[in-house]
């Protein structure tokens, strides 16, 4: 799991110890997400499976992708589909994956690399491993994230967003043992390189075994940790996570913690994990397949625009979206 990493981590900016007032907030659940297939069949870890949207927001939908080793001529991906009404982050921690999209956005991103793209008014996307990955097959994984939109951007002109990993900001702990890389938002006064719509915080640590990070966090956002590889522990009740789970902290306090168990398994050298936040929208939620608008007669209308051609074209066609 290369995504970015860095050989002297003490020489990093380090993320402070919390101050004594500080208020530690407590976990509020824990689910496993359960697996399933997208695209074209690969496969899939429903991070968000059963969990209140009211906890999520302004999240509404995110997969784990892989982690899989291909064999040569299995890599899969995703066919031209439609969206609006969200943002989609594809984040990319091993393999490639290449995106395009009926505004004209596009690009290749790999280990640590992270596409944001802001669906807004409507577009259409297609994202695939390239072929030379199809040929040889390899390892593959990966996180996409749904982020919405509230209502006075939800028919914002799309854009999109190519986020190398030599961009985000790279943190340690104080004793350093955990990296944090900051992809958007900001955490301890250091922020990402994403650009959001949406108030939010997101992040990617390694914690090294038997070590912990605590993380100053927006009092005003939610806070949710997924667990990519290995096992651990979060909040100061150290509640037990796990690879493919997800656990989602209280809205009272403002720091969050992980730790790391002292042993990972043969396959894991550490613990990783997706950490993210943002300020609700609420705002009501009508979500049908590629859509999240406001009400299902917005819904039923991408459905007719999308059918329509209105939604974008291929190639690229900028005057296609109204």
């Amino acid at each position: 799991m290369p995504a970015v990493t860095v050989e002297n981590i003490l020489t990093l900016p380090r993320i402070a110890e919390p101050a004594l007032t500080a208020r530690a907030r407590s976990v509020a659940s824990v689910t496993s997400a359960p697996s399933g297939h997208e695209g074209e069949g690969f496969p899939v870890r429903r991070a968000f499976a059963g969990v209140d949207l009211r906890a999520l927001d302004p999240f509404i939908h995110m997969d784990q992708m892989g982690e899989v080793e291909y064999a040569p001529g299995e890599p899969k991906g995703t066919p031209w589909h439609p969206h609006r009404g969200f943002e989609t982050v594809t984040y990319m921690i091993d393999g490639i994956m290449e995106h395009q999209d009926s505004n004209g956005g596009g690009g290749s991103i790999g280990g640590g690399d992270t596409q944001w793209m802001t669906a807004g008014a409507g577009i259409l996307h297609i994202e695939t491993p390239p072929e030379h990955l199809v040929q040889s097959g390899g390892l593959f994984h990966g996180v996409q994230l749904w982020v919405n939109l509230p209502r006075e951007n939800k028919l914002a002109a799309p854009r999109y967003q190519d986020i190398t990993g030599s961009k985000v900001a790279l943190l340690s702990s104080p004793d350093g043992g955990a990296l944090v890389r900051v992809i958007a938002g900001e955490i301890a006064g250091h922020s990402g390189p994403g650009s959001t719509h949406t108030p939010i915080a997101l992040s990617h640590s390694t914690i090294a075994p038997g070590a912990r990070v605590t993380l100053p966090w927006n009092p005003d956002f939610n806070a949710l940790v997924y667990v990519l590889a290995g096992a651990g522990a979060v909040g100061d009740e150290r509640r037990p996570v796990r690879k493919g789970q997800l656990a989602v902290f209280g809205h009272s306090g403002d720091t969050i913690t992980i730790a790391a168990n002292d042993t990972q398994d043969a396959n894991t050298e550490s613990l990783e994990v997706f950490v993210l936040g943002g300020k609700p929208i609420r705002e009501p939620v009508a979500m049908a397949g590629p859509f999240v608008m406001n009400t299902r007669a917005e819904v039923l209308q991408a459905f007719e625009d999308f059918q329509a051609g209105r939604l974008g074209s291929i190639p690229a066609a900028h005057e296609a979206i109204n």
